[in-house]
């Protein structure tokens, strides 16, 4: 199993970088889908960033691996981001 340490930059937690980006985007007048787009967005490009930080990609499958987890960062800010919206607007 990975070490969850793996996913944390000088102790912030990347997803919680993402969730706070998209809330500052919705203070621009970003609402609706579209923040749900912005997460998706941030966070595959901070998760590809992050990759390259820790070990700039050389061959296609270090690549392939950064865009992976790329997407994994952004599908995770996005559907956490979703979940949080939904159970307040329930409220």
């Amino acid at each position: 199993m990975e070490n969850v340490m793996e996913y944390v930059v000088n102790g912030i937690p990347l997803v919680g970088v993402i969730i706070g980006l998209v809330e500052l985007t919705k203070a621009f007048g970003a609402s609706g889908k579209m923040l749900t787009a912005i997460s998706f967005i941030i966070g595959a490009v901070l998760g590809i960033f992050y990759q390259y930080s820790i070990k700039p990609p050389a061959t296609f499958s270090d690549w392939f691996g950064a865009v992976i987890f790329g997407l994994f960062m952004g599908l995770t800010a996005c559907k956490l981001y979703d979940a949080v919206r939904s159970a307040s607007a329930s409220e």
